[in-house]
């Protein structure tokens, strides 16, 4: 069932079957992605639990492929904790949205314990995390292996804020003093975009 019609289908079961509970397995949005069907399908789980089914039926990476083994098996119920849960938080449900803003929190804060803990998979979050920084002092950097410690917007956020603050001026003007610092030294270093290696 395409997205756009998730909602009509979902009308129609409530108005046909009496509002009798409604069991979906997926739907599935689209067609073209066998292997991945976890995923599509999940993706109209999340929508279709957010206009009211009463449950979701998990499908995994297999469906219609094979007979799925132990991590077919994990990776469809993930997905489908995760299309519940934003389903829950569409809906607006509290608790949904007090697990979202504490794994928010912690991972403003660098926290990573807490976001590992918070996580629907604690186990996969810290595998990947200990794949690119597996030493013990990793689990209190206040970065990420993508962006590094230079272009994390987090830890950037976190320094205006703390700069803002021993200055005491706005967000907006420790900001304004930030660029116009980097505009110096660009101009200084020459003016170049691109630096020779």
């Amino acid at each position: 069932i395409p997205m756009h019609l998730i909602k009509e289908n979902m009308e129609k079961q409530l108005e046909w079957c009496d509002e009798a509970p409604f069991y979906t397995l997926g739907p599935l949005t689209t067609d073209i992605a066998p292997g991945y069907d976890h995923i599509t399908s999940a993706i109209g789980a999340a929508m279709i639990g957010w206009y009211g089914t009463a449950m979701l039926c998990y499908v995994t990476p297999k469906e219609h492929l094979g007979l799925p083994n132990r991590k077919d098996v994990k990776d469809g119920v993930i997905a489908y904790k995760i299309a519940a849960h934003a389903a829950d938080l569409a809906k607006g449900h509290p608790g949904a949205q007090y697990r979202d803003n504490a794994i928010s929190k912690a991972r403003f804060e660098f926290r990573w314990q807490d976001q590992f803990n918070l996580a629907l998979d604690p186990e996969t979050a810290r595998e990947f995390h200990d794949e690119t920084l597996p030493q013990e002092g990793a689990k209190t950097a206040h970065f990420c292996s993508m962006c590094g410690p230079h272009f994390c917007s987090m830890r950037i956020t976190e320094d205006v804020r703390k700069f803002a603050a021993q200055q005491q001026i706005s967000e907006e003007d420790a900001l304004q003093v930030g660029l116009e610092q980097k505009a110096r030294e660009f101009t200084e270093r020459g003016a170049e975009i691109y630096s020779k290696a």
